[in-house]
């Protein structure tokens, strides 16, 4: 639980995790962006076959390399980099993917609200994509980084956290290919910590996503998550992930089955009910204040529900026949 403000934590006692697999370039920038702010900066690598490792090793950080005995997660990276840090020494982490760059303002900003504010565990900010006008792709990453600002039920892959209240709750957990993030703030919380996010630039992201397969890869990605959180607490007073899960399954899965089902052997007129998907289109986009970009989101978000549905009938699958899920990569 929460701690009683003491001293203000000093840079010798904050430490930077970059996580990472083949990078390269990215790397390159998210290293540049952490000189001179942390007292340590570790960079976990997860089998990059690029030049990854020597990015890291020239920027100065140390390197850890995750063995190739079981599946590469982002959490397994994370906890990894944590536990290379002196617990007697470290006690704020910044959590950052290696493609991303810290903004400039951002550790002082992050660091002043965790000194004042001893029952936070996790502080994060504003995460933007780098070049959102590249492709309708990166547009969406975007926005859906913009979180709302004050208290939060979860932060992104990219965060100060306090240390001690990571480790009290064991950590990340490593075997989540996705949706790490939500499961540990909920444990924090049931702890009695709480989660910000405050109105600060965070970070620059780099998603590169310029293909439709990688927009797909990276929804069904997403549908996973949504699957396996609420297997893990939906039935927890949290109900993690349940309503994300019933929607996705309800446009991605009842309705299409239900629609093809009903025209195949009660009555062509079955197919009305698809209509249902552009009335979907319309309210999200009258929602979202019009335009063309609000309509091109609302396509997106509507169709994301197909390859979600794909993704929680994949983690199913996986877990029913005993084989464990494995990344799902979208670069």
């Amino acid at each position: 639980m929460g701690q009683t403000v003491s001293q203000p934590v000093t840079t010798a006692q904050i430490a930077a995790v970059a996580i990472g697999r083949n990078e390269g370039a990215r790397l390159k920038a998210c290293m540049a962006s952490l000189q001179g702010k942390f007292g340590r900066i570790v960079y976990v690598d997860s089998g990059s076959t690029d030049n990854s490792i020597a990015i890291a090793e020239a920027a100065g950080a140390e390197i850890v390399r995750l063995a190739e005995d079981r599946p590469f997660t982002a959490a397994r990276g994370r906890n990894a980099g944590m536990a290379a840090l002196p617990e007697d020494r470290i006690r704020y982490v910044q959590l950052l993917d290696g493609d991303c760059a810290l903004q400039p303002g951002w550790l002082p900003a992050a660091r002043s609200f965790l000194d004042a504010h001893p029952d936070c565990a996790v502080v994060c900010g504003r995460r933007r994509e780098r070049r959102p006008d590249a492709s309708v792709y990166n547009r969406l990453c975007d926005e859906e980084w913009n979180t709302p600002v004050g208290q939060a039920k979860t932060s992104g892959g990219d965060a100060l956290v306090r240390l001690d209240a990571v480790r009290a709750v064991g950590g990340f957990r490593d075997d989540l290919i996705a949706g790490e993030e939500p499961e540990m703030c909920m444990r924090l919380a049931r702890a009695g910590w709480s989660v910000w996010r405050i109105d600060e630039e965070m970070t620059l992201h780099d998603a590169a996503m310029t293909r439709f397969s990688q927009w797909w890869r990276r929804s069904k990605r997403s549908g996973h998550a949504f699957a396996e959180g609420a297997f893990l607490h939906g039935a927890g007073p949290e109900r993690l992930k349940v309503a994300e899960l019933r929607r996705t399954l309800f446009w991605g899965g009842a309705l299409p089955v239900v629609a093809l089902a009903g025209a195949a052997l009660v009555s062509p007129w079955a197919l009305l009910l698809l209509l249902a998907y552009p009335a979907q289109i319309l309210r999200m986009t009258i929602r979202d204040g019009g335009g063309r970009n609000a309509l091109v989101s609302a396509c997106f978000l509507t169709l994301g529900k197909l390859p979600e549905t794909l993704g929680i009938a994949e983690f199913h699958i996986r877990r029913k026949i005993g084989q464990r899920s494995s990344l799902i990569e979208y670069k």
